[in-house]
């Protein structure tokens, strides 16, 4: 793999053909393209199948992003509970690195 995302990405298109989770729900809305990649990113990170929609629009017609309800971030039914639970996490800090962290002792490479 090339990237991090793109092994993400195809690890969430491989859980997604297993099994059916239901429809998708939105989980979080009025999102910058940016905030709703991350928030997607940092659902994948925690094996909850994400999409992040309506990011072109957003960034195009940024004016009209209001009215349009901003970027959303949707899960299937079956994990939107955990995906509440991670994005209120995410919020509130919890995956924050303060600054005294060491990047020596974190594995590398690993998901």
């Amino acid at each position: 793999m090339s990237s991090n995302r793109e092994y993400l990405e195809m690890q969430t298109r491989t859980m997604m053909a297993d099994k059916y989770y239901g429809d998708m729900v939105i989980v979080a809305r009025d999102l910058t393209a940016t905030e709703a990649h991350l928030l997607c990113s940092c659902l994948r990170a925690a094996r909850v199948p994400a999409e992040a929609s309506d990011m072109n629009f957003v960034q195009v017609n940024s004016l009209l992003a209001m009215a349009v309800g901003g970027a959303r971030v949707r899960v299937p039914e079956y994990f939107e509970g955990e995906a509440l639970a991670i994005i209120a996490a995410f919020h509130e800090g919890a995956f924050e690195l303060d600054e005294n962290f060491d990047d020596s002792a974190s594995p590398q490479g690993d998901l």
